[in-house]
């Protein structure tokens, strides 16, 4: 119930009801001012609580659709890392390694996920036009400058610096809006919207490649440049908070590290923490291996596109699956997965190489990597409540850039160290995820316990 201001007509009809009734009112009376003024109270503070997600409808699906042009211009970029490692390995920066070139992806990995808090913060407090609107304009106008771009280090504050921290911000927005107007559907909402992911890596590698053989590498950056400013500015118009805007408050620490008491929360991020130190390798180094082992340039970037594509239906089907079955179930069994995808299909081929073999390996580890990938952020947001969605997934965000920061480096220089020979990679790599599950398989019993499900 809720007191409404009276028109002066309807008013006069109260006074005139009221007094036939009761000649006198007494302060305990509904009358009384005080009395009034408390019950107007209690709605308000009801509607300052967060209410339950529609769980859809027009505009919680069109924010998804603003989600999945967001994440296919940032994550779906950065998933054709490996187009532009080996391109830099044979041309422009020719005399430098495959770690030092490896640095400049792996800073571009870790700002998608370092300024978290911050982002988060602001989503949570402002909506999320204060941090999408300004990150589309950095993304635009760091692609323009890599166009220019000669030497390394014009190349790392440009592309990895700069469009780093833009796709942060781009990405960060999409995945906080899409979590607020979902919560059963979360999973497949989410997924839908990661799909950009997949289908931005399947685009980007071709498009780039043929329009590189038209205009030259600077030109085809400046058209890349070109799509993703238009995408992202549609995006803008789509994507909104479901939750109201908040006042600033400035007590509210920027990292929430006591999260780590818990131990769902903790466990799940060391996991994460581990999957994702290995889970960029074939992204990065899977086309400088086909090529090393006989593969057509052409062909070997497009096994780019090959993993990114089936990771589509990687990114839809088992969040949706984790919706019935609980999505740390189908997490866990997709981080096993990729650790032995890794071991069993992608080794072997060091010895015995294959086209059909690592066709095949891309195949199934587009698969269950794009799972992984696409249910990360619904886990995280499992672990607490959704008044504090953006702060856990800024901590959660925070921990997962110094993996990504230092994975590709890491398996850059293990490549150095073996001369080409990219079996320590490969075993790093799967070690790590597999490492990745164990913790997974853990977290994943605790919050099973703390339910009383398996649903988990």
């Amino acid at each position: 119930m809720s007191v409404l201001p009276l028109s002066s007509s309807q008013r006069q009809q109260h006074e005139v009801s009221y007094s036939s009734s009761n000649s006198t009112v007494t302060p305990e009376q509904p009358g009384d001012p005080e009395i009034l003024g408390k019950q107007a109270e209690e709605p308000q503070k009801k509607n300052d609580a967060p209410s339950v997600p529609p769980e859809g409808g027009r505009q919680g699906w069109l924010v998804v659709l603003g989600g999945f042009l967001c994440i296919f211009c940032s994550f779906g970029f950065l998933n054709a890392i490996g187009v532009f490692q080996t391109t830099y390995e044979n041309t422009t920066l020719s005399s430098y390694s495959p770690s030092d070139i490896a640095w400049i992806f792996a800073v571009q990995l870790a700002l998608m996920w370092a300024p978290g808090p911050l982002f988060g913060r602001i989503i949570d407090t402002y909506g999320p036009a204060p941090v999408l609107y300004p990150c589309t304009l950095l993304c635009i106008f760091s692609l323009c400058m890599t166009s220019l771009c000669d030497q390394y280090y014009q190349i790392f504050l440009a592309q990895g610096l700069g469009f780093g921290i833009g796709a942060g911000g781009v990405f960060t927005a999409a995945i906080i809006c899409v979590g607020q107007w979902f919560v059963k559907k979360r999973g497949l909402a989410t997924g839908v919207a990661t799909v950009g992911g997949s289908l931005g890596g399947v685009i980007f590698p071709i498009f780039f490649d043929r329009v590189q053989k038209l205009v030259g590498f600077n030109g085809a950056i400046r058209y890349t440049a070109l799509l993703i400013g238009i995408l992202l500015l549609a995006s803008c118009l789509l994507v909104k908070a479901r939750l109201p805007r908040k006042q600033w408050d400035p007590s509210t620490k920027w990292f929430n590290f006591g999260l780590f008491r818990e131990k769902q929360f903790a466990f799940y991020t060391s996991g994460i923490f581990f999957a994702m130190w290995g889970l960029w390798a074939p992204f990065d180094y899977l086309p400088g291996m086909a090529q090393a082992n006989g593969f057509s340039p052409t062909l070997s970037l497009y096994l780019i596109s090959i993993i990114n594509a089936t990771s589509i239906p990687g990114r839809i089907l088992p969040p949706h699956l984790g919706d019935k079955i609980g999505h740390f179930n189908v997490v866990t069994v997709c981080a096993f997965l990729i650790g032995g995808s890794m071991l069993c299909l992608w080794l072997p081929f060091t010895y015995h190489p294959s086209h059909a073999g690592i066709v095949v390996f891309a195949l199934v580890y587009g698969f269950v990597s794009g799972a992984l990938v696409s249910l990360m952020m619904p886990c995280v947001a499992k672990t607490g409540s959704i008044e504090t969605i953006g702060q856990r997934f800024g901590t959660f965000q925070l921990v997962i850039s110094i993996a990504t920061l230092t994975g590709l480096p890491i398996m850059g220089a293990i490549l150095d160290r073996q001369q080409g020979d990219f079996v320590g990679l490969e075993l790093f790599a799967a070690v790590s995820v597999l490492v990745g599950c164990v913790f997974l398989t853990v977290s994943t019993k605790v919050l099973g316990k703390m339910r009383n499900t398996w649903k988990i």
